[in-house]
């Protein structure tokens, strides 16, 4: 039987990253992320709003990238895929579970301006490839680009004020 796991989710930090690493030399970081939707109650005429809250795991150079350029109310894109993680509770060793995303790739939304929790601002995709900072990422590729002309294979974001995509906060697709 054929199966599919493939996550997109677009929302707001929760918290601020927090780089660890692996005993191997690993980077990780754990990101909540708050996604909302919005509907409309056919019954009472009214919008609700809801909000989900989701643990996101980021490794490798994603993980450095988010602890180094995302705060705390940054939108992001995330793709990844569901992870399901099963333990035995220490306290009362019932079994225990959460199903969590691993993200394989990530795009910062938004622009300059729109860093609530500090930070340098800007913009760009975990691969590799700086975004404009005048809206999100329309074609971040998988792997990354290395032809920015440094040597030492870093990232190196781009703060330009203009974006070869739309304006606004609408994602496409």
């Amino acid at each position: 039987m054929a199966s599919f796991n493939k996550v997109i989710l677009v929302g707001n930090l929760t918290r601020d990253p927090q780089v660890k690493y692996t005993t191997g030399g690993t980077a990780v970081t754990e990101i909540g992320l708050a996604v909302n939707r919005r509907w409309l109650d056919k019954q009472s005429n009214q919008w609700k709003d809801e909000t989900t809250f989701v643990d996101v795991t980021l490794w490798g150079r994603t993980a450095e990238i988010a602890g180094e350029y995302l705060a705390k109310g940054r939108p992001v894109l995330i793709e990844g895929r569901l992870q399901l993680d099963t333990w035995d509770d220490r306290e009362s060793g019932q079994k225990r579970s959460k199903l969590r995303v691993v993200g394989e790739n990530m795009t910062m939304l938004g622009g300059k301006g729109d860093n609530p929790g500090g930070g340098s601002g800007g913009g760009g995709g975990a691969s590799g490839r700086p975004q404009s900072a005048g809206g999100p990422s329309r074609n971040a590729p998988a792997e990354p680009d290395h032809d920015h002309g440094d040597s030492g294979g870093g990232y190196s974001p781009s703060f330009d004020d203009h974006s070869s995509g739309p304006q606004g906060d609408e994602v496409p697709f």
